[in-house]
């Protein structure tokens, strides 16, 4: 692989799913377009816009979120280094949400063509696309659980622990933490909370001695203590595909 590529990440990823061969390696590197660099709360595409294809998070972090009239926001999901911002999103004739930067991004968009002439001619790489397509639902669905059931310090524990694990996968994670460039306020937005209780909650998170924010970053001070807190389980981002992924968070620090 070629590890200049904009790509390198999301073929990481994908091969985390699915085995792929030179060949197929080579048709996503070829499929690579242009890349644009974005600033701190940019709209990579708003809702009511087309989208022209698929743009692939190459540096940075993006979110997929809903507006309601008043101002009021619902972050419902993010994308991190190597995620599609899903694979389907070309064949709507108009967005239904937003997808907007939390953090300087660079981003590079898989034509339209492109993924209709790969998904044509490469089953396996079409396979990888469904299983990344089934985890980002399978994400959708635990974060519905998170507002709805988990607790404060359950919900910010188990974004944690995803958020690392997604990241560790792509190598963009150590012992020590992960990149985190989220203000207190989107957290908020993420897990359905006012911005003064994910303050007391992150607080709390320290004091217990288990993860601090700084500097932009996840501080990792007790993982085993953190996935037990959010009743972890990382059966639903299904890393137990063809490629060499089984539990990652066995070989981080405890």
């Amino acid at each position: 692989m070629h590890e200049s590529s904009p790509i390198q990440l999301l073929i990481r990823k994908l091969e985390s799913f699915v085995e792929l061969v030179d060949d197929e390696r080579r048709a996503l590197l070829d499929a690579a377009g242009a890349t644009r660099s974005y600033g701190s709360h940019e709209d990579l595409i708003r809702e009511g816009e087309q989208p022209n294809g698929v743009p692939v998070v190459v540096s940075g972090f993006a979110c997929r979120h809903k507006m309601l009239p008043d101002g009021r926001r619902q972050i419902i999901g993010y994308f991190l280094p190597g995620d599609m911002c899903d694979a389907r999103v070309f064949i709507l004739k108009k967005m239904d949400h937003t997808i907007s930067t939390l953090a300087p991004t660079t981003v590079c968009l898989l034509a339209r063509e492109a993924i209709l002439d790969i998904t044509s001619r490469y089953p396996r790489i079409t396979r990888a696309f469904w299983w990344n397509t089934l985890v980002e639902e399978a994400i959708g669905r635990q974060w519905l659980v998170n507002i709805g059931q988990r607790t404060a310090l359950e919900r910010l524990a188990h974004l944690f622990c995803e958020i690392y694990l997604r990241l560790q996968v792509v190598g963009l994670a150590t012992p020590a933490g992960c990149e985190l460039p989220v203000t207190q306020s989107e957290l908020a937005d993420t897990v359905a909370l006012s911005t003064v209780h994910v303050n007391r909650t992150l607080k709390e998170l320290r004091r217990v001695g288990l993860v601090s924010m700084s500097s932009k970053s996840l501080v990792i001070h007790d993982l085993a203590g953190l996935r037990s807190l959010a009743m972890f389980d990382p059966g639903y981002l299904h890393l137990e595909g063809e490629g060499l992924v089984k539990d990652r968070f066995s070989h981080a620090r405890v």
